[in-house]
C-alpha cells in the first residue's frame, strides 16, 4: 500500500480538473515526499517545465538554486525539497508573460498535501500568489512583502520571481542580494542539515 503523500501524488498526477481551461492540456508538475524538510512555493509552471515535466529547469530554477546556495542534486531530492506551486499545470501565456495559476489546484490539493508534509521546517513563498496563500499577513506589494521578510523568519521567507525578467526590480532593490540571500543561504543549510 503506498504512503499517503505518495498515493496523493498519484491522484494529482491523474487530475484533469482544469483540463478546459489549459490551452497545452493537463500536466501537473510537483515534488513532495513526506519528509520534505523545505516547501517551495512557486507560481504554476512555465511552458519549458510543461514540456519536461521537471519543477524549476529553466533559467529561473537556475537562479532560484544560485539564491538558494543549493545544486541541482539537492534541489531535487524530494526529502529536501517539497516542490508545490500554487497551481500544477502551465496555465498559458497572457500578454506580459504567462497566466496566474489556475486556483483550482490550491482549492483542490493543498488542503490534502501541505497537512501530509509533517517535517516542513521552511516555507519559500516565490511570488505574489504563494505570498497570498502562505503569508496572509503580507503587505501591500511583492516588493513591501520581501522588504519585510524578517517579519516573516525563520519560518516563511517571501522571495521574488527569479525569472531573468526581473533584472529591473533586483537592480532597484539591491538590499534583496546584500542582506536577504546571505542569510537565506545560511538558514537552508541548516535547515537541510536538520
Amino acid at each position: 500500500m503506498a504512503e499517503p503523500v505518495e498515493g496523493l501524488l498519484l491522484d494529482i498526477a491523474a487530475c484533469r480538473h482544469c483540463e478546459a481551461h489549459l490551452p497545452h492540456g493537463p500536466r501537473p508538475v510537483l515534488r513532495a515526499a513526506p519528509n520534505s524538510r523545505i516547501l517551495l512555493a512557486g507560481q504554476a509552471p512555465g511552458r519549458k517545465v510543461h514540456e519536461s515535466g521537471i519543477p524549476w529547469q529553466d533559467a529561473s530554477g537556475e537562479r532560484l538554486r544560485d539564491w538558494l546556495g543549493v545544486d541541482a542534486a539537492q534541489f531535487y531530492d524530494a526529502s529536501c525539497f517539497a516542490i508545490v506551486p500554487m497551481g500544477f499545470c502551465y496555465p498559458g501565456a497572457g500578454r506580459s508573460g504567462d497566466l496566474p495559476p489556475r486556483p483550482e489546484c490550491r482549492a483542490l490539493w493543498h488542503p490534502r498535501l501541505l497537512p501530509l508534509l509533517r517535517d516542513v521546517r521552511l516555507v519559500l513563498a516565490v511570488g505574489e500568489y504563494a505570498q497570498a496563500y502562505h503569508l496572509p499577513q503580507r503587505k501591500k506589494t511583492l516588493t513591501e512583502t520581501v522588504a519585510a521578510w524578517r517579519e516573516y523568519w525563520p519560518a516563511v521567507v517571501p522571495l521574488p520571481h527569479p525569472s531573468p525578467r526581473n533584472q529591473l526590480w533586483l537592480r532597484r532593490n539591491p538590499w534583496f542580494e546584500s542582506e536577504l540571500l546571505p542569510a537565506l543561504r545560511i538558514l537552508v543549510r541548516e535547515t537541510l542539515a536538520g
